[in-house]
C-alpha cells in the first residue's frame, strides 16, 4: 500500500508541475509582443536608440511584455528589419526616428492588420500611430542658459543631418540665446551624420577656436564627440535626448531631455491595459512632460537668472510663449 501511495503522490506532483508549466506557457503566449527598429546609430549611441530600448526594457519588467529589436548594421535596410519584426508576429512594431518613415510605410501597407508606431515623424496610414515632440521648447531653455552665461558672447550649435526635425532644435536654441543675450553670436554647422564622434570632435574644435564657450549638439553619437572635445578644451556643452552629464562631468551644463523612453512605455502600457492606442497623433512638449531639461550642473545661475528660466518654463508650458509659429 505504501508503494501505491508513493506512486500516487508522484503522479499528483507531476500533474501540478504540468499545470504550472502550461499556465506559464499560456501567460507567455498571451503577453504583448513588441518589435522595435532602432535608429541608424543603433544601441550604444548614448542617446536616441538607447532611450527607445530602455522604454521597452521598463515595459518588459513592469508590464510583462516581450520585445525584440533590429539594428541597421545587422539587417542592411530598415525595410528588412521591419519585415523581420512583422514576421515574428509582434502586436506592435516601432520605427525609431524620422529616417525610418518611408520603409515603415512600405511595410505597413503590406500588413494592414499590424499596428505600427513611428517616433519623430507622422504618417497618414490608418495602422500607423505617431509620436512627435516639441524639441524647440527644451532647446530654447538651453539656449537661454547659454545666452545668459556666455562670457565670450559666442555660442555654437551642431546638428546631425540637415533636416527639418533638427532645425527645430537649432531654431529653439537660437531663440533662447537671443532671449538671454541679444548680442550673442551663434555659430551653426551640420555634420551630415548622427554616427561620427570624430567629426563632432573636429567641428567642436573649430567652434571653440572661433570663441564659442557653450556648444549644443543635436547630432546623436556625433554629438558625443562635441561634448568630449568641449571638456578637453575646458568649455561648456549641453546634452541631448537623455541626460548626458555622465559623459563629461566637467562640461555638460544640462541636457535637452526628450522622453522617448516614457512615450514608448506609456503607449505600450495603454495597449496592454486597453487593447488599443487612443490617439493617432501625439505631440509632446513641456506641458505634456514630453521634453524638458536635466538639472543645471557645473555652473551656477544667479537668483535673477534662475527666476528668468523658471518664468519661461511656466510661460511656455501654459502657452503664453510659443517658440515656433
Amino acid at each position: 500500500m505504501r508503494k501505491y501511495a508513493i506512486l500516487f503522490t508522484i503522479a499528483i506532483c507531476l500533474l501540478v508541475l504540468t499545470a504550472c508549466s502550461n499556465e506559464q506557457e499560456s501567460t507567455e503566449s498571451e503577453s504583448l509582443h513588441v518589435g522595435i527598429m532602432l535608429s541608424d546609430a543603433g544601441l550604444g549611441d548614448q542617446s536616441f536608440s538607447d532611450m527607445g530600448f530602455s522604454g521597452l526594457e521598463q515595459a518588459r519588467d513592469d508590464l510583462g511584455i516581450s520585445f525584440d529589436y533590429r539594428e541597421l548594421q545587422d539587417t542592411g535596410s530598415y525595410e528588412q528589419g521591419l519585415e523581420e519584426l512583422v514576421e515574428q508576429g509582434n502586436d506592435l512594431v516601432i520605427g525609431l526616428g524620422f529616417s525610418i518613415q518611408e520603409a515603415l510605410e512600405t511595410v505597413a501597407k503590406k500588413n494592414p492588420d499590424v499596428s505600427f508606431l513611428i517616433i519623430d515623424s507622422q504618417s497618414e496610414l490608418p495602422n500607423v500611430y505617431n509620436i512627435t515632440f516639441k524639441e524647440e521648447e527644451g532647446s530654447f531653455l538651453l539656449g537661454l542658459v547659454a545666452g545668459m552665461k556666455t562670457k565670450s558672447n559666442v555660442v555654437g550649435f551642431v546638428g546631425g543631418e540637415d533636416v527639418e526635425l533638427i532645425h527645430k532644435f537649432e531654431d529653439g536654441f537660437v531663440a533662447g540665446v537671443k532671449a538671454g543675450n541679444p548680442e550673442a553670436k551663434i555659430l551653426s554647422k551640420y555634420s551630415g551624420t548622427f554616427g561620427d564622434d570624430k567629426l563632432g570632435e573636429s567641428i567642436a574644435k573649430e567652434m571653440i577656436a572661433a570663441g564659442a564657450d557653450y556648444i549644443y549638439p543635436a547630432a546623436g553619437f556625433t554629438g558625443v564627440g562635441v561634448i568630449l572635445e568641449s571638456q578637453r578644451a575646458g568649455t561648456y556643452s549641453f546634452g541631448v535626448d537623455s541626460d548626458q552629464f555622465y559623459l563629461a562631468e566637467g562640461s555638460v551644463v544640462s541636457s535637452m531631455v526628450k522622453q522617448v523612453d516614457v512615450a514608448i512605455y506609456d503607449t505600450v502600457k495603454e495597449l496592454v491595459e486597453n487593447g488599443s492606442i487612443s490617439e493617432k497623433n501625439k505631440h509632446l512638449g513641456l506641458k505634456e512632460n514630453g521634453v524638458g531639461t536635466a538639472p543645471i550642473r557645473v555652473i551656477d545661475l544667479s537668483p535673477e537668472e534662475q527666476e528668468k528660466l523658471d518664468q519661461y518654463i511656466e510661460d511656455i508650458s501654459n502657452g503664453k510663449v510659443t517658440i515656433l509659429e
